[in-house]
């Protein structure tokens, strides 16, 4: 996965944090959410307020 796949690591969020509320995350803590992941690939650094928010809110929507 690269940053640009807000959907699927989204769904992998929820995977791999069922019990989490993604509601009120910080920007902090999910990039590095993100990078923790199995099977993220992609640049550290790579990761913009925008792309964390898209993934933000496809783990709402996936929770809805």
């Amino acid at each position: 996965m690269k940053w640009t796949d807000s959907l699927d690591i989204a769904i992998a969020l929820d995977e791999a944090h069922p019990d989490f509320d993604p509601t009120f995350i910080n920007f902090v803590d999910l990039r590095k959410m993100v990078i923790a992941l199995e099977g993220f690939e992609d640049e550290d650094d790579k990761s913009g307020e925008k792309i964390l928010e898209a993934i933000q809110m496809n783990w709402l929507e996936e929770r809805a």
